[in-house]
């Protein structure tokens, strides 16, 4: 039996550590200058591939840290190598383009910029996918790695990558060299924020992580004419409707039920007046799935159904539809087993079993999944750091979890400093890990 003296001792042992945590202390003391960072990289976004002042300023924090930096890789990439004897080689990469979007999160910071897509459309630019949150861990990854050189032996190779919301960053870097210019990865690693887990928790997986993603377009062509005598035309709005209605069997009666497939059309263009029947309509896809089967049963029974529709519909022979599949697609993010199981344990091990989870596959893209698919020898992981705010958090699971704003929303704003924080920390843990004399 213990004495209240001995209780109230081993009461106060479970209340502190057990010893000073030399990357969790790092990355604390790093924190505040981090938040500068994150607020400047908040305020002024750049479009995929056109992150050029961004690009600059990481480059600039990895010379600082005592990094071999290389721009213009890909475009805009960034590589930044430190060498530090014999050992496996690291990738830890972060994403820095934004979106799209006017922001509408009502932060001091907030973003004011306004550019153009490559479409020419003028628009509002924001982080809503809060890459800005990447790229603010990984300096300070890059600061606690130079710092903590005496711990581990190996090389880290870090790398911004530019354009991955259109899914042509990783590949163009990759095409750049990335596996021949510099030292080619054993180990690849890169972290999302999540907008349906709290603030600081850590969401990891093996197996298909991210899905694949395909945009395809449909022109329907037809015979147009007057509204007054559609007998003398081969409507394509009407033949446009066939196609769309008759997509929706592919994952209902083509797609094993045990796979997971998306078959989504996002637009229908056709037509300029409501008396005049027009010569083609333009269907906008985006097809999702995990497996490069199913990608390829999705791609082939839409140019099939397209092509049937036509033909059912009495279309001439040079008038059948054109099914375009635009490159480049993004292939699945797959998290390989043993490397997922490991840094699992590490996470859990480091930051508590409350804040280390277990999470279902997205079907959102994302294209770190390239860089394990150049080379399938490299292992790979991209685990979700959340960034709900706590007090949204608790609010949204009164509702049934409704009502908080998803990535892409103008009205995202993760807690910033529990996400930075939480993720400089794994991946720093993860790379000393990795590279351990």
């Amino acid at each position: 039996m213990k004495t209240p003296l001995l209780a109230a001792a081993a009461s106060l042992a479970l209340a502190l550590p057990a010893a000073a945590d030399t990357v969790s202390d790092a990355t604390a003391r790093e924190l505040p200058a981090l938040m500068t960072l994150y607020r400047d990289l908040h305020a002024s976004p750049e479009l995929s591939q056109a992150e050029v002042k961004t690009s600059a300023k990481l480059a600039a924090e990895a010379r600082k840290a005592g990094f071999t930096v290389t721009e213009k890789v890909g475009g805009t990439g960034v590589v930044a190598v430190l060498k530090n004897g014999e050992g496996p080689t690291v990738l830890l990469r972060a994403d820095m383009d934004g979106l799209p979007v006017t922001e509408e999160t009502g932060l001091p910071f907030a973003s004011k910029v306004r550019g153009k897509t490559p479409e020419g459309v003028e628009t509002g630019i924001m982080h809503a996918c809060a890459h800005d949150t990447h790229m603010t861990a990984w300096v300070g990854t890059l600061r606690n790695i130079a710092a903590m050189k005496e711990q581990w032996r190996g090389t880290v190779v870090m790398i911004a990558q530019p354009a991955e919301e259109n899914s042509a960053g990783a590949l163009a870097m990759l095409k750049d060299g990335l596996y021949t210019r510099f030292p080619k990865p054993d180990y690849a690693i890169a972290f999302h924020n999540s907008a349906a887990l709290p603030a600081g928790t850590i969401g990891i997986r093996s197996g298909p992580t991210f899905a694949s993603v395909d945009s395809v377009d449909i022109l329907v062509k037809g015979v147009g004419g007057h509204g007054a005598y559609p007998a003398t035309t081969k409507d394509p709005i009407v033949l446009g409707a066939r196609i769309v209605s008759a997509l929706q069997t592919i994952v209902a009666r083509e797609v094993d039920p045990l796979e997971s497939a998306v078959v989504t059309v996002g637009s229908f263009q056709g037509g300029t007046r409501h008396n005049i029947i027009p010569d083609s309509a333009l269907l906008l896809l985006t097809v999702r799935s995990y497996t490069p089967e199913v990608r390829k049963l999705l791609l082939d029974s839409i140019a099939r159904i397209a092509k049937g529709e036509a033909v059912a519909a009495g279309v001439p022979d040079d008038r059948m539809p054109v099914v375009t599949v635009r490159e480049p697609f993004t292939p699945p993010a797959v998290s390989t087993d043993a490397f997922a199981g490991r840094l699992k344990s590490l996470f859990t091990a480091r930051f508590g079993e409350a804040r280390v989870q277990d999470v279902a596959p997205v079907m959102a893209g994302e294209d770190f999944g390239r860089y394990h698919i150049a080379d399938p020898k490299i292992q790979s992981v991209i685990y979700w750091v959340g960034g709900v705010p706590q007090d949204q958090w608790d609010a949204a699971q009164k509702r049934d979890g409704t009502g908080l704003p998803s990535l892409h929303s103008p009205k995202w704003a993760p807690d910033a400093e529990k996400v930075i924080g939480t993720a400089a920390e794994a991946m720093t843990a993860a790379a000393l890990d990795l590279l351990k004399p």
